[in-house]
């Protein structure tokens, strides 16, 4: 006790702040406070949460053998190091590849530098495919087939559409019945939507393992909550208990959403859509406006 009681003051001591604060320093503290933050609201949002506990009590008794100098114990621990860090990396790689995922969809240069200013602006969803798609799930629902439809947004679904049968077909409610028919050949796994077609059925989604979820929840509705932990998709579930529509978004389920809750939604991906088109449009207005000043000059 007496050794701690020494270390403490001895850190103490040493402690002392700058003579003179500038705001550089202002800026700073504030962004590392921001970072660490969002740094805390995301690991306890993930099972990372559980093991960062378990590393925290591994570094809480590096200090205390540091306190009570266990050599040998600080000699194997620098020795393993490396080995810790590696294995760190391993077991959190999931959750730091959406926070990765989640940064990229922030698209905080956008405005600052126009990567899709040459893409051809296509409509992800009209209202037509909206119509289609909210009389598909309901009329489904009242027969108590189950169906799982994917509408794509910015984050590409390649890998999940590759484990399906591509299709690359009209949207209509007919057909989406049929798609998630009983003993029919396709009705298994999901349906993926891109620019208003169906581009592929049967597709295989990840399961999320978000412990928070409700145990009622069957397959279905875990694998529209994974796909859209890893992308930026809007996801419709129709349970084949139940007959009850949800729809999945942002990691997030909605169970038991009416028409014109589901219709809003969709709304809502097709106003933000024609944005991001209207901002294209614009950024390559501009850069034809400077290269037409420039050819007069």
């Amino acid at each position: 006790m007496e050794n701690v009681i020494q270390y403490l003051k001895f850190r103490l001591m040493k402690f002392s702040l700058p003579v003179s604060i500038s705001v550089i320093d202002i800026i700073q503290i504030l962004l590392i406070a921001v970072f660490v933050y969002y740094l805390m609201v995301w690991v306890k949002s993930t099972r990372a949460y559980t093991l960062l506990k378990g590393v925290l009590l591994v570094i809480l008794f590096l200090i205390v053998a540091g306190i009570l100098h266990m050599d040998v114990i600080l000699w194997i621990c620098g020795q393993l190091s490396v080995v810790a860090i590696t294995g760190v990396i391993v077991i959190f790689q999931p959750e730091l590849r959406r926070a990765l995922e989640q940064l990229g969809e922030k698209q905080m240069l956008a405005t600052l530098i126009p990567f899709d200013s040459n893409k051809a602006s296509e409509e992800k969803i009209s209202d037509r495919t909206i119509g289609e798609l909210i009389h598909a799930a309901y009329a489904m629902g009242e027969v108590k087939t189950g169906a799982l439809i994917v509408i794509e947004q910015n984050i590409i679904l390649k890998e999940y559409e590759k484990t399906g049968i591509p299709l690359d077909s009209v949207i209509s409610s007919q057909l989406l019945i049929n798609i998630f028919e009983h003993n029919t050949p396709l009705h298994d796994g999901a349906v993926i939507i891109r620019d208003n077609r169906i581009v592929a059925a049967t597709c295989y989604l990840p399961l999320s393992d978000n412990l928070d979820l409700n145990k009622s929840l069957g397959t279905r509705h875990r694998a529209g909550v994974g796909i859209s932990e890893v992308s930026d998709s809007l996801t419709i579930i129709v349970s084949e208990e139940t007959g009850k529509v949800s729809y999945a978004m942002g990691g997030s389920i909605f169970t038991g959403v009416t028409p014109g809750v589901l219709r809003e939604q969709l709304n809502k991906l097709k106003m933000k859509s024609n944005v991001k088109e209207e901002a294209g449009k614009f950024r390559i207005w501009k850069g034809r406006g400077k290269d037409e000043g420039k050819t007069h000059e």
